[in-house]
């Protein structure tokens, strides 16, 4: 990042790319989540939530890619190693041990809800102190709850089989 770029953060920029990093893991993690359950699901309306999850997932990876050049602009070195991932991230990850579709949707609304819950607070951190990160993080939690929500109309609808 040029000197004038990184003059305008108004924050800690290393603390910034720890928060960036963490939500890189949680990205990584998620994009796992949806891609592997959506491989193993299993029950009704399979077809339906497959093509949620495969979506999300492309989505998840998209976030991914943006909290990388980020971090790269500020001058940091996003998480090079998965074994960091866990270490890292803020939502964890919730294996798909169980493939039924109503648990597979009960774990990525979950995930979503901490998403949710995390870029609120890369929000704060930035507003009015970093206008390009928080300008990325408002679209990444757009999409977070468009997440939720989407998950949560299937979930309902399967409730009326």
């Amino acid at each position: 990042m040029g000197t004038r770029g990184r003059e305008i953060v108004g924050v800690d920029v290393n603390e910034l790319i720890e928060e960036l990093n963490k939500a890189l893991a949680d990205e990584w993690l998620a994009y796992y989540q949806y891609w592997i359950g959506a491989k193993v699901a299993k029950g009704p309306m399979r077809g339906a939530v497959v093509a949620e999850l495969e979506e999300h997932a492309n989505e998840e990876l998209e976030h991914a890619g943006m909290l990388v050049e980020r971090i790269l602009q500020l001058g940091g070195t996003p998480i090079l190693s998965p074994e960091e991932w866990y270490k890292a991230t803020n939502c964890g990850y919730e294996a798909p041990s169980d493939p039924n579709v109503k648990t597979l949707l009960e774990q990525n609304i979950k995930g979503e809800q901490c998403a949710i819950d995390a870029y609120q607070k890369l929000i704060k951190m930035v507003k009015d102190k970093d206008p390009i990160t928080y300008q990325m993080a408002l679209s990444i939690l757009e999409d977070e709850v468009e997440h939720e929500e989407d998950l949560e109309a299937l979930s309902e609808d399967m409730g009326l089989l």
